[in-house]
């Protein structure tokens, strides 16, 4: 079974709902779910929030977070991934986020193929917790979006596992 098809069977039958906020994969991930036949029970609302603007301003991310850690920051993607499970409207129990550079980027910043993330679950009484991770892909653009994407998806069951012991905790950084 491929990537997306475990994601919706896993969400469906939970009866939960994902939205996602990306930057570098520009709608990748929800495109990858929307593939699957009966993905419209599990997928509630994607964001494209490509620029500094657009995350500010739809997704709630601070500019001084973006100026201390970088746009392409675990800081940033928890932020992108919480700011969209208070956007009115989206009704998703878990949203994926990731930012990061799918080519070069600027001088002294984070090496090509760089990806942050986040997931973030709202629990049945209404916390948000979230667990963020770094990683790097190899390849041209489109195949560093592409694994970017798919593994995006690849840890929403694994952190969605996690959550009894996450109690209490807010923000958890994890590494595989």
């Amino acid at each position: 079974m491929n990537i997306p098809m475990q994601v919706v069977s896993f969400l469906s039958s939970r009866g939960l709902k994902l939205a996602t906020a990306e930057s570098c994969t520009a709608g990748q991930i929800a495109s990858y779910l929307a593939s699957v036949p009966g993905s419209g029970a599990c997928l509630d609302v994607g964001f494209v929030s490509y620029s500094p603007s657009g995350k500010v301003g739809f997704l709630g991310v601070k500019e001084s977070t973006m100026k201390q850690y970088g746009l392409t920051s675990e800081e940033v993607a928890r932020e992108m991934a919480e700011g969209a499970l208070r956007v009115e409207g989206c009704c998703a129990d878990v949203v994926v986020s990731n930012t990061g550079l799918a080519d070069s980027g600027p001088d002294g910043g984070p090496p090509p193929g760089t990806q942050c993330y986040a997931w973030s679950f709202r629990t049945r009484d209404l916390d948000i917790v979230t667990f963020s991770e770094t990683r790097q892909f190899s390849g041209d653009r489109n195949d560093v979006r592409s694994a970017a994407a798919l593994y995006a998806l690849s840890r929403v069951e694994h952190y969605f596992n996690q959550l009894p012991s996450a109690t209490g905790e807010r923000h958890l950084r994890s590494t595989p």
